[in-house]
């Protein structure tokens, strides 16, 4: 397992980039590049990464590729081809997006996001994307969520079953699952249970934390690991036992700062396990 996060200093080169994530202490990081990098840049990133036994965890493909607007599908679609193309021109371990909303925000719920004819429209564009890129060196990939699919472990392997592509993998973002109290409060045995069934598949994951508010009906805010209930020494214990290149990424914090308090967290748990991260 390896830890990583964004860097937010200024970079230029691979050399300065490969400084920063030492600074940081981090094995994985997020691509250092766009798809308008020439091959000569993203080799020599991909390069310098490879000397430093840094792993690029996941390049995003953040969009909407079953969106209602045809318009609004097609450039999606397409920005999920050039994303998972650059993800293997540089060798990361996947390229990942979220399978889409039927409505709107892109990565919001809708009454039709749970419907057979969205899982089959899932399936067509998730084969559709893979089978034009026909990459070879990495993975296109769905984040799980709370409010589409894939948003379980059973779920996710339908979804892998029905796509059927060698280079369709996993994504997990443990507390993107927690969409219960009785999950949240079970954090553990989700964590567990997903691992046990996809564990080989998982190419890369998220780390952040959940708070449960105490209103009457269930309400959640995302907060800095350690801050939250979910379980992160079964996380750890769970990630330990997979490829020891599997990123845990972190995300979705606002300064250097707190990405600086969420990963002592994170190490400070793996050292009482015994697990280096």
């Amino acid at each position: 397992m390896k830890l990583g996060g964004p860097v937010f200093r200024e970079f230029s080169d691979p050399d300065a980039w490969i400084a920063a994530l030492r600074d940081y202490g981090y094995g994985a990081a997020y691509c250092p590049v766009n798809t308008d990098a020439d091959d000569t840049v993203v080799k020599a990133y991909a390069e310098a990464a490879k000397s430093a036994g840094i792993v690029i965890a996941e390049v995003g493909a953040w969009s909407n590729p079953i969106d209602s607007n045809e318009e609004a599908r097609r450039k999606a679609q397409a920005h999920c081809r050039a994303q998972l193309a650059l993800a293997d021109r540089i060798g990361a371990r996947c390229c990942v997006n979220v399978s889409g909303s039927r409505g709107q925000p892109w990565y919001g719920p809708h009454p039709d996001n749970f419907s057979e004819e969205t899982f089959d429209m899932v399936v067509q564009v998730v084969r559709g994307i893979i089978d034009d890129v026909d990459p070879t060196r990495t993975f296109y990939t769905l984040e799980t969520m709370p409010w589409m699919y894939p948003d379980s472990a059973d779920c996710y392997l339908r979804l892998v079953e029905a796509i059927d592509r060698r280079q369709f993998a996993v994504h997990f973002d443990p507390s993107n699952l927690l969409s219960s109290p009785q999950r949240f409060y079970g954090s553990g045995e989700v964590i567990r249970e997903f691992v046990a069934k996809l564990g080989p598949r998982i190419r890369s994951c998220h780390a952040k934390d959940l708070q449960l508010g105490g209103d009457l009906m269930p309400h959640f805010d995302e907060v800095r690991p350690g801050l939250g209930g979910l379980d992160y020494a079964t996380l750890l214990r769970e990630l330990s036992k997979l490829d020891p290149d599997t990123p845990l990424m972190m995300e979705h914090l606002a300064t250097e700062e707190e990405y600086a308090q969420a990963a002592a967290y994170i190490r400070s748990v793996a050292e009482q396990l015994g697990i280096g991260c």
